[in-house]
C-alpha cells in the first residue's frame, strides 16, 4: 500500500461486462500454507467484447494459465491480470496457489482454527482465483474439493464423493461473491423440510465437535423461516440440501452463499446457560435473513455494488416482518427504530452520510452500513405502507417474475411498484434511494373548537456532496385523541409530498382533507383541544417535532392506541428530563415519574413494552439530542444524569418495582419464547432501577441463583455498575473460559459498564489478557467495540480514549482492514463536542491518516470523517 489517494468507483461509469461466463469448474487441493486452485471457466463475448480479458486477482501466485489448452503468459498486476484473447467463446484454465492460514483479513479462503472457510462478499473471490469478480457476471459452478478434512462442503447439491474428495454442483447461475467452501472436522445437527412444491430438503447445521447441543434453536428458526417465506411471499427453496456452518472467525454476522450459509457462531450457538434472550432473537432474525436472501439476493442479485441496498434493504424488511410475526410486532418495531435512530440517524447527520444507493465509493466494504440495510428496509416498508399489503405482494410477484436469474437495479425493482400502483401515487418516491440525510418534519397546529388544522413542513439538512435537498414523499399515519383519551375517528394515512402542506381534521365528521390555499396555523386554543398522534408506527423514517407539550406527551403515553407512539411519548418525556438534568441539573419532575409508574402498573400492557418504556436513552443518544438543541454535550454530565435519573425512578416507583421483580420470577424450565423473554426483560429493568436506588443486594442474590444467561448477565451488569463484581467476574470466567461466545460477553460487560475514569485503562489491560486475540473479530469487538459504546469512557476529557483507539486501529489495519475501518466510525460525531475534544479527535484521525501503509478501507473512512 502507498499513501496515494484511493481510486474512486462511480455509478455513472458502469458498463456491462465485456465477457460473460457460461460455466465454472473449480478444483481445490487444500493445504493451510499452499492450497492449489485449478479453474476452468468458459467465457463468451458480452456487451462490448475486446481482444483483452481483464480478470481480478489479489495475493495469488500464478502457476500456469491456458486459453483453449494453449499456455499463455498474462500480464500480472497487484490487482489482477490482463491477457489477449480471441474474439469468440473460449476456455480459460488457470492454476494458482494461496495460503489460507496467512489470510488474517478473513476475505477469500482462510482458516478459522483448523477449519477452511470462505467469505467472498463483496470482493473476496479475487483472493481465491482469477475471475471477473463483479455481481453481474453469473454462472453455474461445479466444485471439486480434495483434502484430509472429514467434511467437505460447497454450494449446491453434492453430486459425487469418495475418500478425501467431494464434488458439488450448483445449477443456479450466481455471481462469484456467493461462492462458498468449508472443510474441516465438523458435526451436523440435521432436520428435514418438504416444500410447497413437494421437494424434500435435507437441512444441516454444521458446528465444531462439542457444540451439537446448542444448534436446536437455529434449526427451528430455519424451518420456521422456510415455511414463512412460502406462506407470505410464495417463495420455495430450490435445492436438495441446505447447509449452514458456524465458525468463530468471521468479519460479519453471516453470509447467504447459495445453499451453504456461513455464520458467525454467535448467531448459531445457543443454550439457556450460554445465550441471552437477545441472543436467541438475534439467531432467529439472522438465520431468517440469510435464508430469505435465497430469493432476494441470490436468485435475483444486484447488478453492481451501488445496488447493494436493493438486496439488503428488501431482505432486512422481510426478516423484520418475520420476527414481528414470530414475536410481538409492537416490541419489534420499537426495537428496530431504536437501532435506526441510534446508528442510521447518527450516520445521516455526520460526515459518513450517504444515500442508500451511493453515487461513488473507493472501498465497497465501507458501505455495508445502517443506511444501506436499515434505511433501505424503511424505504421498502414505506412502499408497503403506501400501497397496502395486497398491492405490495403483486409488486413483489412481478419482481420475481421479471428478474429471476438476473442482476437487477433499484430502478427495475421500483418499476414493479409503479406498474401495479395507481398512476402518480409513487411520483418522486425513488428519490428516497438517491438522497442522503434524515428529513425533519415540523408540525404546527390550530384548533378552533371543531377543526384541527395541521401544517406539515419538511426539510433535510445538507450532507457531504449534497448541499441542496428536495422534499420527499412522507407516509405519515395520524390519529387524533380526545381529551378523555378516546380515539376521534379512524387512523388516517397522509402522504405529504411538498415542503409545506396543510391538512384539516373535522371532529364532527371525522374527515381529513388537504388544504390547497395558503391557510397557515397561527395559534392554538388549548382548551379541550384534541391531541394528534403523528407518524404512528414510525411510518416514515423522519425526525418529527410535534410541538406537543409535556402534558400532551403524558396524555399520549397514557392513552394512545398506537404502541409505537405511546412508547415514543414516554421516550420524549424521559429524554426531556435527562437533558434538563444533564444541562442544568434540574431534578426529575415527580409528575413525569408518576407517568412511568402508571405504565408499570398497567396490567394490560406487554411486559416487554413496559421494559422499553422504562429503559433510559443511551448516553450517545442524549449527546446527539443536546447537540441538536444547541447545547454542547458533556459526556461526564450525561453519565451522571442517567445514573441520577435511574435512582430517582427506583426510589419513586420502589413499591411497584419490587412487586414486579418478585412477581416475574423465571419459569422452569427456561424457554426463549417471546412471553418468557418479555417477563425477564421487565424483571431485569426493575432490578436495574432498584439497584441504582437501594444498592446491589438483590443483584447479588439473583446472580447467585440464576439458571440462565439472561438473568446472570442482567445481575452482573448491576454489580458492575456498583463496582461490586470482582468475585462474580472471577467465577464467571472460571465457569465459561472454554466457551468463546460466553467469554466474549465477559470481556464486553467489563468494558461497557466500567466507570469513565477506568474504562480506557481496563480495555487496554484486557487486550493483554491471555484469551484476547487480535485475529478474532468477535473478541476484538468485545473489547474495542465495548469501549466505543462506553460513551463517557471513550470521550474522557484527557483524550486517552481517542489516542488508544488510534493505536488499536493502526495495529488492526495490517491484520484485518475491515474491522479496523469499522472502528473509525466511533469518531464520526466529533463535531458535536467541545473544542478540546474536537482537537484531540482530529489529532488521532490525522495520526491514522499519516500511516503510509494504511489500507484503502481505513483510509477512505478516515478521509471522509476528516473531510467534514
Amino acid at each position: 500500500m502507498t499513501n496515494e489517494a484511493p481510486q474512486i468507483v462511480r455509478l455513472k461509469d458502469y458498463r456491462p461486462p465485456d465477457w460473460l461466463v457460461d460455466d465454472v469448474h473449480l478444483t481445490f487441493c487444500l493445504d493451510p500454507s499452499a492450497t492449489r486452485v485449478i479453474s476452468r471457466i468458459q467465457f463468451r463475448p458480452g456487451g462490448t467484447p475486446t481482444s483483452t480479458l481483464a480478470l481480478d486477482g489479489e495475493n495469488l501466485t500464478l502457476i500456469s494459465a491456458k486459453i483453449d489448452g494453449e499456455l499463455v503468459e498474462p500480464h500480472i498486476t497487484p490487482t489482477g491480470i490482463r491477457v489477449t484473447v480471441p474474439g469468440r467463446p473460449f476456455l480459460w484454465e488457470a492454476e494458482v496457489e494461496i495460503a489460507p492460514k496467512d489470510n488474517t483479513a478473513l476475505e477469500g479462503l482462510y482458516m478459522s482454527g483448523d477449519i477452511f472457510c470462505t467469505q467472498c462478499e463483496a470482493e473476496g473471490f479475487r483472493r481465491i482465483t482469477y475471475y471477473p469478480d463483479r455481481p453481474d457476471v453469473m454462472a453455474p459452478f461445479t466444485v471439486r474439493i480434495e483434502g484430509d478434512a472429514p467434511v467437505l462442503l460447497s454450494n449446491g447439491n453434492l453430486v459425487a464423493q469418495g475418500p478425501g474428495w467431494a464434488e458439488w454442483h450448483d445449477p443456479w447461475a450466481k455471481p462469484s461473491y456467493l461462492f462458498a467452501l468449508v472443510a474441516g472436522d465438523l458435526r451436523s445437527v440435521s432436520g428435514h423440510f418438504r416444500t410447497m412444491e413437494d421437494r424434500d430438503v435435507d437441512l444441516n447445521i454444521w458446528v465444531r465437535p462439542g457444540d451439537e447441543t446448542r444448534c436446536d434453536y437455529a434449526l427451528d428458526s430455519l424451518i420456521r423461516a422456510m415455511k414463512w417465506d412460502e406462506e407470505v411471499y410464495g417463495r420455495a427453496y430450490d435445492l436438495d440440501v441446505f447447509n449452514l456452518v458456524a465458525v468463530d472467525d468471521f468479519n460479519a454476522g453471516a453470509m447467504e452463499n447459495k445453499g451453504l450459509n456461513i455464520f458467525n457462531s454467535k448467531y448459531v450457538l445457543a443454550s439457556p446457560e450460554t445465550a441471552t434472550d437477545g441472543d436467541y432473537e438475534g439467531i432467529e432474525s439472522v438465520v431468517a435473513h440469510e435464508y430469505f436472501h435465497n430469493w432476494t439476493g441470490n436468485r435475483i442479485t444486484c447488478r453492481d455494488w451501488f445496488q447493494l441496498c436493493l438486496k439488503e434493504g428488501l431482505t432486512v424488511f422481510r426478516d423484520q416482518e418475520f420476527t414481528s410475526d414470530m414475536r410481538s410486532r409492537a416490541v419489534k418495531r420499537i426495537s428496530d427504530v431504536l437501532l435506526l435512530r441510534a446508528a442510521q440517524f447518527r450516520e445521516d447527520q455526520g460526515p459518513l452520510a450517504h444515500p442508500p444507493r451511493p453515487e461513488e465509493y473507493s472501498e465497497i466494504n465501507n458501505f455495508y452500513t445502517t443506511t444501506v440495510y436499515e434505511k433501505g428496509a424503511e424505504i421498502v416498508r414505506m412502499l408497503h405502507t403506501i400501497l397496502g399489503a395486497k398491492t405490495y405482494s403483486r409488486a413483489l410477484d412481478l419482481y420475481f417474475q421479471r428478474h429471476d436469474g438476473q442482476a437487477a437495479t433499484v430502478e427495475e425493482f421500483f418499476a414493479c411498484f409503479t406498474d401495479v400502483a395507481e398512476p402518480g401515487l409513487l411520483n418522486g418516491f425513488d428519490l428516497w434511494w438517491r438522497q442522503a440525510g434524515t428529513p425533519r418534519v415540523e408540525v404546527s397546529r390550530l384548533w378552533d373548537g371543531r377543526v384541527l388544522t395541521l401544517e406539515i413542513a419538511q426539510s433535510t439538512p445538507p450532507t457531504p456532496g449534497q448541499a441542496g435537498k428536495s422534499p420527499l414523499p412522507l407516509p405519515l399515519r395520524i390519529g387524533v385523541l380526545a381529551p378523555d383519551g378516546s380515539e376521534m375517528g379512524d387512523e388516517h394515512l397522509i402522504v405529504a409530498k411538498g415542503a409545506r402542506e396543510v391538512w384539516t381534521f373535522d371532529t364532527a365528521t371525522s374527515r381529513w382533507a388537504e388544504q390547497t390555499d395558503d391557510a397557515v396555523p397561527t395559534g392554538h386554543d388549548a382548551d379541550n383541544a384534541p391531541t394528534p398522534s403523528i407518524n404512528r408506527g414510525f411510518s416514515a423514517p423522519v425526525l418529527v417535532e410535534t410541538g406537543l407539550s409535556l402534558d400532551e406527551s403524558r396524555h399520549l403515553l397514557a392513552h394512545d392506541s398506537d404502541p409505537f407512539n405511546r412508547w415514543d411519548s414516554g421516550r420524549r418525556l424521559m429524554k426531556d428530563a435527562l437533558m434538563r438534568l444533564a444541562a442544568q441539573g434540574d431534578a426529575p419532575d415527580p409528575v413525569t415519574l408518576d407517568a412511568f409508574g402508571q405504565v408499570l402498573s398497567d396490567t394490560k400492557l406487554d411486559p416487554a413494552f413496559k421494559s422499553l418504556v422504562l429503559r433510559l436513552p443511551s448516553e450517545d443518544d442524549l449527546a446527539g439530542s443536546l447537540a441538536d438543541s444547541g447545547v454542547t454535550p458533556d459526556p461526564l454530565q450525561i453519565y451522571r444524569a442517567r445514573r441520577t435519573m435511574a435512582a430517582a425512578l427506583g426510589r419513586h416507583l420502589a413499591e411497584p418495582l419490587v412487586a414486579t421483580f418478585e412477581t416475574l420470577t423465571s419459569e422452569v424450565p427456561y424457554h426463549p419464547d417471546a412471553e418468557g423473554a418479555a417477563r425477564r426483560a421487565l424483571r431485569l429493568t426493575a432490578l436495574r432501577l432498584l439497584s441504582m436506588s437501594e444498592g446491589f443486594a438483590r443483584a447479588a442474590a439473583l446472580y447467585a441463583s440464576a439458571d440462565n444467561m439472561t438473568e446472570k448477565l442482567g445481575a452482573l451488569s448491576c454489580l458492575l455498575e456498583h463496582g461490586a463484581a470482582t468475585d462474580a467476574l472471577r467465577s464467571f470466567y472460571a465457569d465459561w473460559r472454554d466457551t468463546p461466545g460466553v467469554i466474549d460477553k465477559w470481556f464486553a460487560m467489563q468494558v461497557s459498564h466500567a466507570s469513565p475514569e477506568v474504562a480506557v485503562s481496563l480495555a487496554e489491560r484486557l487486550t493483554r489478557h491471555p484469551d484476547f486475540s487480535w485475529q478474532t473479530p468477535n473478541r476484538v469487538r468485545s473489547v474495542l467495540g465495548a469501549l466505543l459504546r462506553n460513551h463517557a469512557g471513550f470521550h474522557a476529557s484527557d483524550g486517552a480514549g481517542y489516542s488508544q483507539m488510534a493505536d488499536w486501529i493502526l495495529k488492526l489495519d495490517g491484520l484485518n482492514p475491515q474491522i479496523a475501518a469499522g472502528l473509525t466510525s466511533g469518531f464520526q460525531s466529533w463535531a458535536r463536542y467541545d473544542a478540546d475534544r474536537q482537537g484531540m479527535m482530529r489529532d488521532a484521525l490525522q495520526r491514522i491518516s499519516g500511516e503510509k501503509s494504511l489500507s484503502r478501507d481505513t483510509r477512505e473512512m478516515v478521509t471522509r470523517i476528516l473531510g467534514s
